[in-house]
């Protein structure tokens, strides 16, 4: 391949039948836009510029390519008047063609891959012709313009199926839309396309008689792989598509040296990174950029986007989002991950906790029923069950930490800001309001109370003051004591933590 490769992709068109107000390039499979996936292939084939045609909706697809390529030049196509009307935009747009060659793309064809681009261009390059079609061989070729060649092989005409002789409609390879120019070829073809046609349109296609009345070669590359040139229409065409798109990349990861329990039920976004020997079960799904290195178990039933999960890390029946899980840390089943969470090597964030905005330290553990919100929480801290951060005042949120080795207690509230210090304990049930010392003990229930007989007196005759009876003996006693136990002068109040 030479390095004067002009690209252009073609996405202007409304995508109506997608009945949708977001354009059709743009809707997502495998965790990117159709139109991201084409700027993906076109960009490994190193092209000098990228030309991308838009007009529907271009206010939300002319940001998207430059997302994609930054210098990509954006050609607007004010009317669809047919592709060749939009690769004559394009030129235009581009200041004309200085020889090279052109390869015209289209932006709803998402399984597309740089290397069947780049082969597409080399051979296109080595054979020196006017115009390449990639073609594919089908078995059904029902709807599709089928490429004629002659008894020497090289091609004759791109025949519409609704144009096609009996003949003709029995040839298997078919035209994918994707066509290679010799760019002096192109500039001078493109003002002698005409439309005098059924929809009035340029056509591109008719580049090939052109070049065929001018005695230059037109060729065909069959694509293996032809369902790479398949585009979306319509939202039922796109979720196969995506379907596809899955299946190849849970076979790719597979073939990496991941396992994969059930491919059936695992959906990996393109962009996903997975070490060797991650095991991935039943019914993940991950999303976005998410990375996972090596040894760690996800699943089964998770979802994470966006998230970091360290090596020999264990993530079960969790939503996560944004998150990044330490190495050989544990999290879930029933876990939430909000945007935020850090948790460190070896700590833990157990089952029905909620964690937002949250330093978990090295060896911290949050294992029960809890929710932890604008928070640190220092290295080998145990958290109690039934935690609450109570970050928000109403008005602002606060953070709340707690220092290295600390021991909560099980149904704690504390009331940020707050700072408790390390090696500093809280008893259960204890509402925490102001800073707690390092190695402090902060309480806030008042001693226990035992009003004996409360049973027999207020419940006679049930289940309960039965067994009361029968434990006590003591049906006829109405006796109204109260006893009040006072350890080391805390009022029966110690630490009472859930550690696991």
């Amino acid at each position: 391949m030479t390095n004067n490769l002009t690209v252009i992709v073609l996405a202007a068109g409304g995508g109506t039948r997608m009945r949708s107000k977001t354009p059709k390039v743009l809707h997502p499979v495998c965790g990117r836009s159709m139109l991201g996936h084409v700027l993906h292939a076109v960009r490994a084939t190193e092209p000098r510029r990228v030309v991308a045609v838009v007009g529907h909706q271009r206010e939300l697809v002319a940001p998207h390519v430059h997302e994609h390529v930054p210098d990509a030049v954006l050609a607007v196509q004010e009317d669809q008047l047919g592709t060749g009307h939009a690769v004559r935009v394009a030129v235009e747009a581009a200041g004309g063609l200085d020889g090279g060659t052109v390869l015209v793309a289209y932006g709803d064809t998402p399984l597309l891959e740089g290397g069947s681009l780049r082969a597409f261009v080399a051979e296109h390059e080595a054979a020196e012709r006017a115009v390449s079609i990639l073609s594919g061989i089908v078995p059904t070729p029902f709807g599709y313009g089928r490429v004629v060649r002659d008894a020497d092989g090289d091609v004759v005409a791109i025949v519409e199926e609704k144009d096609a002789t009996p003949d003709q409609r029995d040839i298997r390879e078919i035209n994918s839309g994707i066509l290679a120019f010799d760019a002096g070829f192109l500039a001078e073809a493109l003002p002698r396309i005409g439309n005098d046609n059924a929809k009035g349109e340029y056509y591109l296609t008719d580049t090939v008689q052109l070049a065929r009345d001018a005695g230059l070669t037109v060729g065909a590359h069959p694509l293996d792989d032809v369902l790479q040139t398949e585009g979306a229409n319509d939202r039922a065409q796109l979720a196969e598509l995506g379907r596809e798109m899955n299946r190849r990349i849970v076979t790719r990861w597979m073939r990496a040296g991941v396992t994969v329990m059930d491919p059936a039920t695992t959906w990996l976004d393109a962009d996903v990174e997975l070490a060797q020997d991650v095991t991935i079960l039943p019914g993940t799904q991950l999303l976005g950029a998410t990375v996972v290195g090596e040894d760690a178990v996800v699943g089964p039933d998770t979802t994470l986007e966006d998230c970091e999960v360290g090596a020999g890390a264990r993530v079960v029946r969790t939503h996560g989002q944004l998150a990044v899980v330490g190495p050989d840390a544990t999290v879930g089943p029933f876990a939430y991950l909000r945007p935020g969470t850090r948790l460190g090597a070896g700590g833990k964030i157990g089952t029905f906790v909620e964690t937002k905005n949250a330093d978990i330290e090295a060896g911290a553990k949050v294992p029960h029923l809890s929710y932890v919100g604008d928070a640190t929480i220092g290295e080998g801290t145990n958290i109690g069950a039934g935690t609450i951060f109570a970050n928000y005042d109403g008005v602002a949120k606060h953070r709340t930490t707690i220092g290295r080795h600390a021991r909560t207690g099980s149904n704690n509230t504390f009331v940020a800001p707050v700072t408790i210090g390390d090696g500093a304990g809280t008893g259960a049930g204890t509402v925490v309001r102001r800073d707690v010392p390092a190695g402090a003990l902060a309480v806030s229930a008042g001693p226990q109370r035992d009003l004996e007989g409360w049973t027999l007196r207020k419940r006679p005759g049930t289940a309960q003051a039965a067994a009361a009876e029968a434990a006590t003996g003591a049906a006829g006693d109405t006796a109204h004591t109260e006893h009040g136990a006072d350890v080391d002068g805390v009022g029966g109040c110690s630490s009472g933590g859930a550690e696991s």
